[in-house]
Parts: C-alpha cells; structure tokens; sequence
C-alpha cells in the first residue's frame, strides 16, 4: 500500500468533493471513509486511476452519508448527479484548497488548524504542539471550525496571510517532526511563489530552501540530532542555499519587512558562515530584536535569549531568559545550554534533565538526556 501516494491524493479529491457541493465537514469524512476503502481493497485489486478511483469511492460515501442525513429531501438531487466513474483530471488541486480552508467566516487561527488537520494531514496532537495548547483546547478549536464552515459554499478563499501561515507550520512539522511534509510544503510554497508576487511569499520559500538545505546533517546514522554548531557543512545543500539567499535578497530589496524575511535572514546568515565560531551572532540579535517587533512572539524571545548569549556571553543570554515565562516550551533546554557555557555544569545537567522529560518526540528527548549524561561524567570526572 502506498501510503504516501494516498497522503498526495487526499486534497485534490476533498477539493473535487467541495466543488461538487459538498459542505466541508461531509467531504472531509467521506474521503476518509474512502481512503479506509482503498487500504482495504488496492493491495489485492490496484486500480489503474487511483485518482479517479478515489473521487469516485469518496463520491460515493458522501451521497450515502447526506441519504442517512436529516436533510434528506433537500439533497437527494445529488443522487442524480453522481458523474459516471472517469479518468479524473492530471490537475494539483492542493493550493486551491489551502485557499478554501482559509474561509473568511473563520477566525486566521481556526483556519489554520482546520487547513493542517484536513490538508495537511497533521493530528490534533501535532497542532496543539505548534500553538503551545493543550491538545484538548486544539480539538475544540478544530470542531468549532468545522461547525462554522458545516453548509457554508467556499466560493470566497481566505487571504494569503493565512496559507503562509499554514504552510510555515506544515514545513516545520515535516521538518522537525515524525511527518515528512516539507518537501511538499516547499513546493507548493514555489507554486503560489509562480503565482502571487508578494514579498513574504518570498521569504517563507527561502526561509523553507535554507532550512531545507541543512536537512541531511541534522541527523547522525544512528537518527540521533546533531545540533546546528556541530553539524558536517559539508553535507549542507549549497545549490538550495544560493538559491534560497537569492530569493531573499530579492525580496528584502522590495523594503516591505515581513516576519518570513526576518527569519529566511536568520537562517541565511547562519548559512553564511563557514564554521559554527565564524557566525555574525551581532546581526543575528538585530534580526531578532526585528522579530521581536513584528511577531512579539513568546518563542522568538526564547531564540533570541540564545543568540544574545553567543553574542555578548551566556550571562547575558541567561539575563534575556530570565524575562520569558518559565513554562515555555523548550525554556529548560535553553537554560541548560546557557549555564553549560557559563560554566555552571551541575545547573545545565540538572536543566537538561528536566527538558529532556518535557521533550515533543523521542528524538530531543534522547538528545537531551544524552546531554545530561556528558555533563555529569565530565563533573564525575
């Protein structure tokens, strides 16, 4: 079974079931009563149109799911419609959906978690991680949204504010967390880049191309993180790199700053620099402070706390951390690393601990307790 054929299926058929007059919620659940259907059947009886197939079963348990519905005689002349099964068109309808999901009736914070629950084929779990929520206040957040949108034509997308928004967190997921969905958010990234001359645009697709381009050193062969200062530079993808510096350059020269610029500039400079001691750590602050003004964001602060570290001493770093809330995601790690440079090895071994129990996935957790362990062999010693 493929299941990452059925992932790169499902937005082009839920797009197909919403243009046929499908009301989201419906179409959302009869495309997954169809991909339950196709992992069922296609091991034994492949089909030669997966697509059409698709669109065709999903069709199918829509118009059974509205006979059952209280609305029944309001829409059993959709019963007559159903299109006889066909080769469905070559045609990438994923955009377009972020679009749809984007609805002005929603709130850009409701619409973006409908977008990465439905599209983006994230779990409730996974975006409550992205928002800094309880999962539980995420699953409210993603019904209430389906409930607003249940009946509601989608025939006024959303602004481009809001997809940007969701293609940022589906490339962070993919990038960092158990879902491999960044290559597909960097190229549909390029699709609305062909599209939409807009200078965020811009930046989010280099911001994506550098972070991209560090992927394979980020992992040692035994899948275990390898931290940014250690990482083999020479494993980084220089040709997504000049390409991704070009993009921004492009785009910073247009004087309309965004938050996706600040950060591709971030990224850039680290890029920039031929050894982890060589990196301008001054002007990585100044693009944060920019950061800090644009987003205000609990998490940019945290980041900057690291670079004003580097930059003017881990006692400085330690001072900027000390302004943020303690109960911030990944606050104990910073800390830890920070005391680590300032030499106070029993408080960093102590802080890695704890973040190592906070840890999202087992990965981090692994690195961080490893971390732990160095430090207490290095005072043992």
């Amino acid at each position: 079974m493929d299941e990452a054929l059925l992932r790169r299926l499902t937005p082009s058929v839920l797009a197909v079931l919403v243009r046929r007059g499908a009301d989201f919620a419906a179409a959302e659940d009869a495309v997954q009563d169809a991909l339950v259907e196709a992992v069922r059947v296609w091991p034994a009886d492949p089909p030669r149109d997966p697509k059409g197939w698709m669109v065709t079963v999903a069709w199918r348990k829509f118009l059974d799911a509205t006979r059952a519905d209280t609305a029944r005689r309001r829409r059993e002349d959709l019963v007559d419609e159903e299109p006889a099964p066909e080769p469905a068109p070559a045609v990438d309808d994923t955009l377009q959906l972020y679009f749809l999901c984007a609805h002005p009736a929603l709130t850009p914070s409701s619409a973006v978690a409908l977008t990465l629950r439905a599209v983006g084929g994230l779990t409730t779990r996974q975006i409550a991680q992205a928002y800094l929520v309880p999962e539980a206040t995420m699953a409210q957040r993603i019904s209430r949204a389906k409930r607003t949108v249940s009946g509601v034509r989608f025939d006024r997308p959303g602004d481009v504010a809001t997809v940007l928004r969701v293609l940022y967190l589906v490339f962070n997921e993919g990038y960092s967390g158990d879902i491999d969905l960044s290559a597909e958010a960097i190229r549909l990234t390029r699709q609305l880049a062909a599209v939409i001359n807009h200078p965020e645009v811009a930046g989010l697709l280099a911001l994506m191309l550098l972070h991209h381009a560090r992927r394979t050193a980020r992992t040692a062969p035994d899948g275990s993180l390898v931290p940014l200062a250690e990482q083999d530079r020479g494993r980084w993808d220089t040709a997504l790199i000049a390409e991704g510096v070009e993009i921004l350059q492009s785009a910073l020269a247009r004087d309309r700053m965004g938050e996706f610029q600040a950060q591709a500039a971030v990224a850039a400079l680290h890029a920039d620099a031929p050894t982890a001691e060589e990196t301008d750590w001054v002007q990585i602050v100044e693009w944060y402070d920019e950061l800090v003004r644009l987003t205000g964001s609990p998490v940019v602060r945290l980041n900057r706390a690291v670079a004003v570290g580097e930059a003017d001493g881990p006692r400085a770093g330690l001072a900027a951390l000390a302004e943020l809330d303690a109960s911030l995601p990944r606050h104990a790690a910073v800390a830890a690393y920070l005391h680590e440079c300032d030499g106070d090895l029993a408080t960093a071994a102590r802080l890695y601990a704890e973040a190592a129990r906070q840890a999202p996935d087992l990965a981090e957790r692994d690195h961080l307790t490893r971390q732990a362990a160095r430090l207490n062999a290095r005072r043992a010693e």
